[in-house]
């Protein structure tokens, strides 16, 4: 499946084998979204500090070295500039005082990544198919 408006998506994610695993996801589904990568909130931050065009949509760990998910959510709704990203939590944490924390903070969304490989294929699938059909602020 080609989407005829590919997204430019933040991935920001510490652990090198789930990174492969989005990409290898969103190439098996057949996306040819413009993916960007970050280790950590700090080098995300950098990312988008540095970038005169924002990415339309961030999906984030929580659980990462050098300042937490929960921070960099804190740190990006903070920015004017940065604060209408649509921020989607991609996380291992059913912890519930997570959960509320972040959309307190204002994600746009919780996903657990399931275990099985399959499983989350069809989430990341449903995921994509729902970042297609809506709207972003294009900067």
């Amino acid at each position: 499946m080609t989407n005829k408006n590919p997204l430019s998506i933040l991935f920001i994610e510490d652990d090198m084998i789930e990174r492969m695993k989005f990409n290898r996801t969103v190439s098996k589904l057949g996306y040819e979204n413009k993916i960007i990568e970050a280790n950590n909130g700090e080098e995300a931050l950098k990312i988008l500090e540095g970038n005169s065009l924002l990415p339309h949509v961030i999906l984030l760990d929580l659980n990462m070295p050098r300042i937490s998910g929960i921070e960099f959510l804190k740190r990006l709704k903070g920015d004017d500039r940065l604060r209408y990203i649509p921020t989607i939590v991609l996380t291992t944490s059913n912890n519930q005082k997570d959960l509320l924390e972040c959309y307190k903070i204002g994600i746009a969304g919780y996903i657990l990544k399931p275990l099985k490989y399959d499983d989350y294929v069809d989430k990341i699938g449903k995921l994509l198919s729902y970042l297609e059909i809506n709207q972003f602020i294009t900067t």
